[in-house]
């Protein structure tokens, strides 16, 4: 009986791990692509042209994250840093959120900062490496969007 409970208890732990780690992936190819940045570059802003949205609700994710996001990043960011904030912003007809995981691996997220429906997530001091960035919707569905990255408040 106790072998029963204990393979009936370790099922249901593995389950739930499963879900966990289905909620993203950042080693995924990212949906619209890549870049590698350094500090002061040019274009400022640099603009990408995403479809927001996904399956995936990022509440699942660490933080306060909100939105439907896909299970891949919509871009990645290589970042070289400087004296500069980094900046990622939204700008979308509809209600669009922002789910990004940082080079140390936490997770920063935001709904509305940049206005009525579109996000920003600033790193006053970032760090260099990898930014994995999901541009979710807060109603759901999809959505044409721009993901615009500065170095410019």
């Amino acid at each position: 009986m106790k072998h029963i409970i204990f393979g009936a208890a370790l099922s249901a732990a593995l389950l739930v791990a499963a879900g966990s780690a289905s909620a993203q992936n950042a080693g995924l190819k990212a949906n619209f692509g890549e870049i590698s940045l350094s500090a002061g570059f040019t274009p400022d802003p640099y603009r990408v042209s995403v479809t927001a949205g996904g399956s995936i609700d990022g509440s699942r994710l660490p933080g306060s994250c909100t939105g439907r996001i896909s299970d891949a990043p919509d871009f990645e960011v290589t970042y070289s840093s400087g004296s500069l904030p980094l900046v990622f912003r939204t700008i979308s007809s509809t209600d669009t959120t922002l789910i990004i995981n940082g080079p140390n691996g936490d997770w920063s997220c935001d709904d509305d900062s940049y206005g009525d429906g579109d996000a920003e997530v600033r790193f006053n001091k970032p760090a260099s490496g990898t930014y994995d960035v999901w541009i979710g919707t807060f109603g759901g569905g999809t959505a044409s969007a721009t993901l615009l990255i500065t170095e410019t408040p």
